[in-house]
């Protein structure tokens, strides 16, 4: 069985959190919460809270407890850019792109 969780509009550059997506796909929860809590990147921190958030998630709502799960899918896909200007010389700007994802995390019990 297949349980996810979501978060939306997070203020990360995907292909930063995709790094530490790609490093935990395929562990147990137990081992990929261990990656994300020494990590100290700011995508690590997020991920790991969708991850506990998947794993409440199972537990609560499917009865199946946390040492059973694997990290089936980890994926941060791209979310809507805020286009912000910071001021220049002579009156000119620059244009900034503040970029967010979303991160959806799938595990599984097989």
């Amino acid at each position: 069985m297949d349980i996810s969780a979501e978060t939306k509009y997070v203020r990360l550059s995907p292909s930063k959190g995709r790094d530490i997506a790609r490093e935990i796909q395929g562990k147990s929860v137990a081992e990929a919460l261990r990656v994300t809590d020494f990590n100290k990147c700011k995508a690590a921190g997020l991920i790991g809270k969708t991850l506990r958030s998947a794993v409440a998630n199972a537990e609560n709502n499917n009865d199946i407890p946390a040492d059973e799960l694997i990290v089936k899918r980890a994926i941060v896909d791209k979310g809507p850019v805020m286009k912000r200007y910071w001021p220049r010389a002579r009156g000119m700007v620059s244009p900034i792109k503040r970029k967010t994802s979303h991160i959806r995390i799938v595990l599984s019990d097989d």
